[in-house]
């Protein structure tokens, strides 16, 4: 029993992390078309403004500790919405009606820019926040210890992806934006500003980028390279769960989740090849993935 509990909490943890890192890169796919290679600067973005941040609060400042946690979520929604709308209004809205392949393009060399804006922003030295990881302490659960900071990431990841959801089936604007989704042209014809759904909608998936970072950060030591880091891992799950589907994103992360965490504890030497294991399983038997759907090519 112990060892399923370790499992299961584990993969539910690492679960919570993976659609944390991958909802926005899912919501700006599945209304934009855009697979942006980018997305790991914005994780990489919020977890170094988070990190100077909240470093810079414990070090010259003897207030509340538990005012940290406000800095973290409050930078995190500057940073993303900072860089969303920079990135957006001076580059993305030039781009609409390209080819998805030359975007793919554009993105990554945004990821190559930002990479190394974030190095000259930061300089290269890791950097350590641990104080809001450690300052919820520790808890039993089936006689093994977990940290609360982690479980709390576990009911945030489920929260947002109910937020998410919905947002895009129960509000107006979730309407429209499915609207936007199934047929551009139609919805321009009725009257819908598509320019503004896709800034806003961009800005949206690159705040959720930057504060799965801020979120991370007390967990890691943050720095160069996490961002490519986790674009692999974030594809990974999107692709299985269906490219633009919130809720194959929230299935693929729970299903590459516990596979790895089984992986971790009981066959350690395949940890790394399950994910892209399980990967080419789901796409062998369905192409577009668990919930994703087929698109029909206009001609």
């Amino acid at each position: 029993m112990t060892t399923f509990y370790a499992i299961f909490i584990d993969g539910m943890i690492y679960a919570s992390w993976l659609f944390l890192v991958a909802a926005g890169l899912t919501v700006i796919y599945g209304v934009m078309r855009i697979l942006n290679m980018a997305h790991g600067s914005f994780y990489a973005i919020g977890a170094y403004c988070a990190a100077s941040l909240v470093g810079w609060y414990f070090s010259d400042f003897d207030g509340n500790p538990y005012l940290s946690y406000l800095l973290l979520i409050g930078c995190a929604l500057v940073a993303g919405l900072v860089v969303g709308v920079v990135i957006e209004q001076g580059l993305l809205r030039f781009m609409y009606k390209r080819n998805e392949l030359l975007m793919i393009i554009i993105t990554y060399a945004l990821l190559l820019i930002l990479e190394d804006a974030t190095k000259l922003a930061f300089g290269v030295d890791p950097y350590f926040t641990y104080q809001p990881y450690a300052l919820l302490g520790r808890s039993d659960i089936g006689g093994l210890a977990f940290a609360n900071y982690d479980l709390l990431l576990v009911v945030v990841s489920a929260a947002i992806g109910l937020f998410c959801w919905l947002v895009l089936n129960r509000t107006h604007i979730g309407k429209v934006l499915r609207a936007v989704i199934h047929d551009r042209e139609v919805a321009v014809a009725m009257g819908v500003n598509v320019r503004l759904m896709f800034a806003g909608t961009f800005i949206f998936g690159t705040t959720l980028g930057a504060l799965a970072g801020a979120l991370t950060a007390p967990s890691i030591s943050v720095s160069p390279g996490i961002g490519v880091e986790v674009i692999v891992l974030a594809f990974a799950v999107v692709v299985v769960g269906g490219l633009g589907s919130i809720e194959g994103a929230i299935v693929g992360a729970l299903l590459v989740g516990m596979t790895r965490s089984l992986a971790v504890h009981l066959a350690p030497q395949i940890e790394l090849f399950v994910i892209y294991g399980v990967m080419s399983l789901v796409l062998a038997v369905r192409p577009q993935g668990l919930f994703g759907r087929t698109l029909a090519r206009k001609i």
